[in-house]
């Protein structure tokens, strides 16, 4: 009995998705809700789980679009064939007589590399030996890119002024629409300040082992910022707000989004109604979903909605940018790279670790005063965060 393999709805605004790449090979028997294709939208990319046991025939290639519900393959259900008996070694007296059979194809042993299709004829097509390779995708797959990888090491591509084309990913295009949507649509500025990062790190260095062993999570920047965030938010309002129409929609709750550099892109997972999330909470929420995207587990809800987001540069050496708003939000902050610089302090010139603050907004909804404003209250939490926990 055949049955269909179809795919699944990963969202209300989702229509249709494009085959990344299938976990399978054409006729390989699967087990019953074995992943057997990634699948990738707009927003995510979403394993397609077998219906059934059986033999698998693919129905559309790698790289084909496809539409929500539409059948992509099917499965013949049943167990895999039982192995051929081993056949006893052959006498001396056959070998005398030349009746000797041909010695059977050797198989595929299990501890060869398992090649995509692409990556597979690609190999084959530049005479490369699988075992050369190494493979970067699922359980050490070999991926196509892994093959190219391994050329241009080799110095066979790449050399003088070479080039290679390659479609966008939905995601990645999904990205681009969207940066360029947010630049047209909004009257983006920005303004900077500066946060002395002294007691914050102090307090991480006192508290991080207690910490660690407590909640069993480490104890980062992010939560810190997470929390001057929402304090801002409170005291400015318009910041957590959105334009609709001709409406100004106020939000009194504070999802805030935190973005996630992925192979696949930027991503934005959200923490809901993170003012109720204690600081092991949010660092635990941003790991999780952080461990989500970059495995590709992140789903559509996770990434829906959000007031506020906050997007870190610094991690990649970043001293100073200019963050582009995730509509229809009004705001986003971006932090950097700490740098020990010489400030004043008391008329006295001190070393101290610095970082630049970024917050970029909608100028039809936020003034500059309230803006400006906004920043200043973040810098004032960073640097006295006993104001995150008496909310003063």
């Amino acid at each position: 009995m055949s049955v269909e393999i179809k795919i699944p709805a990963v969202g209300e605004s989702i229509t249709e998705g494009t085959i990344a790449r299938w976990l399978k090979s054409n006729g390989a028997f699967v087990r019953a809700n074995e992943p057997v294709c990634e699948v990738e939208t707009d927003k995510a990319t979403t394993e397609v789980m077998a219906p059934a046991g059986g033999r698998l025939t693919i129905g559309v290639k790698e790289g084909q679009k496809v539409a929500i519900g539409a059948v992509i393959g099917q499965i013949e259900e049943g167990a895999p064939p039982a192995a051929p008996p081993s056949m006893p070694p052959p006498s001396p007296a056959a070998k005398r007589d030349g009746n000797m059979q041909a010695p059977a194809a050797k198989p595929q042993s299990a501890s060869e590399p398992l090649l995509s299709p692409a990556a597979r004829q690609l190999a084959a097509t530049e005479g490369i030996e699988p075992s050369q390779l190494t493979g970067s995708g699922r359980g050490g797959r070999i991926m196509k890119e892994d093959v190219l990888a391994h050329l241009q090491q080799r110095g066979e591509r790449g050399r003088d002024r070479g080039e290679r084309r390659e479609r966008m990913t939905p995601i990645r295009a999904r990205i681009a629409e969207r940066l360029l949507a947010a630049q047209q649509a909004a009257a983006i500025l920005t303004t900077f300040n500066e946060a002395d990062m002294s007691a914050i790190m102090a307090l991480r260095t006192k508290y991080k082992e207690s910490f660690q062993k407590k909640h069993g999570v480490g104890l980062g920047f992010m939560s810190f910022f997470v929390r001057a965030a929402i304090e801002a938010l409170r005291a400015f309002p318009a910041v957590n707000a959105s334009i609709d129409g001709n409406d100004i929609v106020y939000h009194e709750y504070y999802d805030i989004g935190v973005a996630v550099s992925t192979e696949k892109g930027l991503m934005v997972p959200v923490l809901r109604n993170a003012e109720q999330m204690s600081f092991a909470a949010i660092e635990k929420g941003i790991a999780d979903l952080a461990q989500k995207a970059r495995e590709n587990k992140i789903t559509v809800a996770d990434l829906q909605g959000g007031t506020f987001t906050i997007t870190n540069g610094g991690i990649f050496g970043s001293l100073l940018s200019t963050p582009i708003l995730n509509p229809p939000q009004s705001a986003i902050l971006g932090m950097h790279a700490i740098q020990k610089r010489p400030i004043a302090v008391d008329d006295q010139v001190v070393i101290r670790p610095m970082m630049y603050l970024a917050l970029s907004y909608d100028h039809r909804l936020i003034d500059g005063k309230e803006a400006v404003s906004f920043l200043v209250r973040i810098k004032e939490c960073l640097e006295s965060p006993e104001r995150l926990l008496l909310e003063v």
